[in-house]
């Protein structure tokens, strides 16, 4: 029966037939190289989406990558990079001078990192904490060429750093938009992890505007290209060849870690200034901090916006113009502030000398005040640590428990007075411990009364004890924030 059908077809059909086998057999092979993926709101109609080809991208790129190997000189007083000497008859002293007393005042350490070159004439760009503190810095091409580098330009700030070797013609890296990245777009990381050079992996954007808590521009790429230690300042790629990011950080985890790479838009905003040598800032001299629901519960503010007004430096703009602690900056020249992560990058980019005005909120009302931006001055730091275990203190149905402050005390924390209570202890699970406070924060105020002595804040905490709500002004650190507690 089969073999009279198959007498019974004409050669058309049979054509037909032959092309139809083809192009199902074209489909299956199609549908096991692509990924389906069902976009929502588009009928539920599948959207393909090709793996890109790595080895053509790697072959290309790879040449405008550099290794970096830095000499660093560290050490000093015979302690280690970042202590100091104890003061006084410190019960640490002997432990000190048992462990490091004996160690050399200065010792060599060797560093491995990454950049990449972008133009002929030599200029690299990669991290600060590379190069930071060199003594040398010797640069690796593709073509195992060697150089000796000098520095052009750092940002602390920023982690980005601008090196120079005396070459030309050289392979250069084209810098694309990091703005238009997308969460789930493919990306390629070459760098020297571990030493091993020109390494090469791949992922996707796995968020974007991440703060990490490194500095006071935080605006991170997070990847899931393995990025190891030697990775960092080499370039994130997108699919186009176009550098997008700057790897950087990575943060470890019980089951691999996560990769951070600065946004190569910071880097191009500052690239100017970093080859005059300098970067220049806008400052307004605020401290500012989050405005969570219960701060805008407490200060009367309809919804959890802007930025709050946490400190002011003496004689800054800001104090001049007439902010005062406990402001929330609404708005940045008509622009919205949403999120206070926001603020000191733009209040950063604006240029020094610009008159601007700023929106407040203050005693439930919004009110402008008008400034001029001036240069970001070098800063300081003020901390320290409590010399000794205080006294459990009086306790506070908040669960903490707090102490008048000693002249002592004042001077290892570094504070101008003894204004204020210590925490000294802080109950687990209470109510100041899931509000944040902490053992060795100062409290300055309460319910926006200041506090001078433990006699006032005992009469303050009664007070607050009959509503329920406290606002703490709090020194920590050398900086302060603002705790809100509503029961």
């Amino acid at each position: 029966m089969n073999l009279e059908c198959r007498r019974r077809l004409s050669p058309l059909t049979m054509h037909v037939l032959l092309i139809l086998v083809v192009l199902s057999v074209t489909f299956v092979l199609n549908t096991t190289s692509r990924a389906e993926v069902v976009t929502p709101g588009n009928g539920g109609e599948p959207t393909y989406i090709t793996i890109p080809d790595f080895t053509v991208l790697a072959k290309n790129l790879t040449p405008s990558v550099v290794n970096i190997s830095t000499k660093i000189t560290m050490g000093g007083g015979g302690l280690p990079p970042g202590f100091s000497p104890p003061l006084g008859n410190d019960p640490f002293g002997d432990f000190f001078n048992r462990y490091f007393g004996d160690m050399p005042r200065t010792f060599e350490t060797q560093s491995l990192g990454s950049g990449f070159i972008i133009s002929q004439d030599g200029y690299i760009l990669t991290n600060n904490h590379v190069v930071e503190n060199a003594t040398e810095i010797t640069i690796i091409l593709h073509n195992e060429k060697t150089y000796s580098a000098k520095i052009i330009g750092t940002d602390p700030k920023t982690d980005l750093a601008l090196i120079k070797i005396d070459a030309k013609g050289l392979p250069t890296v084209k810098l694309g938009n990091s703005d238009k990245l997308l969460v789930g777009e493919w990306v390629m990381a070459i760098g020297n992890p571990f030493g091993l050079a020109e390494t090469v992996t791949a992922g996707i954007v796995s968020g974007k505007g991440r703060v990490i808590g490194s500095g006071p521009y935080d605006d991170f790429i997070q990847t899931d290209a393995s990025i190891n230690p030697g990775n960092s300042g080499g370039p994130l790629f997108n699919i186009r060849g176009e550098v997008v990011g700057i790897n950087t950080i990575i943060i470890e985890g019980g089951g691999g870690g996560l990769g951070f790479a600065i946004p190569i838009n910071i880097a191009r905003d500052l690239l100017s200034q970093l080859k005059k040598g300098e970067v220049v800032r806008g400052w307004l001299g605020v401290v500012i901090m989050e405005v969570t629901p219960e701060l805008a519960q407490s200060f009367g503010l309809e919804a959890p916006t802007g930025a709050l007004v946490s400190d002011i430096e003496v004689g800054s703009p800001a104090e001049k113009a007439g902010i005062k602690r406990g402001d929330i900056i609404l708005k940045f020249n008509g622009r919205e502030i949403t999120k206070m992560k926001e603020f000191p990058t733009i209040v950063a980019m604006t240029p020094v000398g610009e008159t601007v005005t700023i929106t407040i909120f203050r005693d439930g009302k919004a009110r402008d005040v008008t400034l001029k931006v001036a240069k970001m001055p070098t800063e300081g730091m003020i901390g320290g640590t409590v010399p000794t275990k205080p006294s459990p203190g009086v306790k506070s149905e908040l669960g903490l428990a707090v102490e008048a402050i000693t002249p002592t005390i004042a001077q290892y924390l570094g504070l101008p007075d003894t204004d204020g209570v210590i925490v000294t202890a802080v109950e687990p699970g209470s109510f100041a411990e899931r509000a944040g406070i902490m053992k060795g924060d100062v409290i300055r105020e309460l319910n926006r009364k200041k506090i001078k002595n433990l006699a006032e804040f005992n009469i303050e905490m009664a007070n607050s004890n009959k509503t329920g709500r406290y606002l703490f002004l709090i020194l920590r650190s050398g900086n302060t924030i603002f705790i809100a507690i509503n029961k």
